[in-house]
């Protein structure tokens, strides 16, 4: 009970201290690691390791891509590339279906894709086609992020439903199968909140102006890219990553000897920080004239640079909280406490919620929940083949279930949107809350027919 007043304690303190005395959110998150680490007993050598493990983690995995992602951005926006690519975008889904279009890509690309690297690499894109069409920022955002967590957390290839599946010994292309299908609906869900919820929060630092068709000028039209062409810099990314996960889903099992030779190459193009220092490559074409001013420290590339330091400074003390969080041990106090109750189905959800809300990292919370369900599916009545994948997808949703201060991806989210804390917590973090429940909601009907 003291670990989780201590984090709640510290969760006021993140909010009180940003949203009211305006601390910047790289200090109160690296305070409230301290405060809840020394609370909490964790040996001071130990408590040093979590936080500066927790930050360097959480950089190493998306320091890279963070930049990268935003000198993209820049290059997108500075030759209006960006503007192309909203008017392309808007003559198919029309300008009241922005936050559709965002969640089903989001939806897509997630499966291959972590979620932080795909809302890094598509936020440029819901920039340009939110305002293009008249409307906040936050509703494209809030459509997005959550149409990419919808997959992340319950469609395999993702780490977490993986590793989830295997404990469990669950067959694979069921979890797919099962997860395709409630992840949809979760993404559907989504959609509805950043449309009715998201959409009436207008982000202070963005310019929204009333849309207004009219024709363009041919003398802005004529410097700029054309759609296809500003496409590449976001797809070219996504296609080698997607690409390589594909790879290892194919030659999974087969021996070393035996794979193809190319496959090492493919594997390392796909690494997302490869994959988007590629796409920065191929943004270079974007200008009709590139000049070496535009990478110089003062150019285009600087002004990236620096944008993206606000970002990566916070989440990575995202980072050393959530780290801080795992090594109290809060996850397996919470499980141990849920694992004797009689709640079917549902109980792999709240255990997995649970732990996700306390400690911020989505495969954390799946990989440790379903250790600790696996000596109790028998007992359950859980130990059919549809039954299990039901059990791991149930795991992903509650997985969902909230992102908020102590998650990295809360803090990418919010910095490459524009949002301040009041505004994510009321936008991610209740957009979690609601797909999530949905997910665990849509897992439960389905378990009522199948098992």
């Amino acid at each position: 009970m003291w670990l989780i007043v201590c984090l709640v304690l510290s969760i006021i303190f993140i909010i009180v201290s940003t949203a009211k005395y305006k601390l910047h959110p790289f200090l109160a998150l690296l305070l409230a690691a301290f405060f809840y680490g020394l609370l909490t007993g964790i040996p001071l050598k130990d408590l040093v390791a979590a936080v500066n493990d927790g930050f360097g983690n959480t950089l190493k995995a998306i320091g890279i891509v963070i930049i990268a992602g935003t000198i993209i951005g820049a290059f997108l926006e500075k030759t209006g590339g960006a503007q192309s690519l909203a008017a392309g975008a808007l003559r198919v889904t029309g300008k009241k279906n922005v936050p559709l279009a965002m969640a089903l890509v989001g939806y897509i690309v997630s499966m291959p894709v972590f979620c932080d690297s795909g809302f890094v690499i598509l936020s440029p894109l819901n920039k340009a086609l939110t305002r293009k069409a008249g409307i906040s920022i936050a509703a494209g955002a809030i459509a997005l992020s959550l149409g990419l967590y919808a997959t992340h957390t319950m469609v395999p290839p993702t780490p977490g439903p993986v590793t989830a599946a295997g404990i469990l010994n669950a067959d694979l292309g069921m979890v797919i199968v099962v997860g395709l299908l409630v992840s949809l609906v979760a993404a559907l869900a989504s959609w509805i909140f950043a449309v009715k919820v998201a959409a009436r929060v207008k982000i202070n630092a963005e310019p929204v102006p009333e849309y207004e068709e009219k024709p363009e000028k041919k003398e802005d039209t004529a410097s700029r890219p054309g759609f296809a062409k500003s496409m590449v810099p976001i797809v070219f990314p996504l296609v080698l990553i997607v690409l390589s996960s594909v790879c290892g889903i194919i030659y999974k099992s087969t021996p070393a000897d035996a794979l193809p030779s190319w496959l090492p190459l493919v594997n390392f193009l796909g690494q997302p920080t490869v994959a988007l220092l590629l796409g920065v490559v191929t943004a270079l074409f974007l200008p009709k004239k590139l000049e070496l001013r535009m990478l110089a420290g003062d150019g285009w590339v600087g002004d990236a640079v620096l944008a993206a330091a606000a970002i990566i400074v916070i989440t990575g003390a995202g980072g050393s909280f959530g780290k801080v969080l795992q090594t109290s041990g809060i996850a397996k106090v919470i499980g141990e406490g849920m694992k004797d109750s009689n709640l079917g189905i549902l109980l792999p959800f709240l255990i997995a919620a649970a732990i996700k809300t306390a400690q911020g990292s989505s495969t954390v919370a799946m990989v440790t929940t379903a250790g600790l369900m696996l000596p109790l599916m028998g007992s359950l009545g859980l130990d059919t083949d549809m039954a299990k994948a039901l059990t791991v997808v149930a795991i992903g949703a509650g997985a969902m279930v909230v992102s908020h201060a102590n998650d990295s991806y809360f803090w990418v989210v919010t910095q490459f949107s524009g949002m301040n804390l009041k505004q994510g917590l009321k936008l991610q973090t209740l957009g979690t809350l609601v797909e999530g429940t949905v997910a665990g909601v849509t897992v439960w009907l389905l378990s009522l027919f199948t098992i």
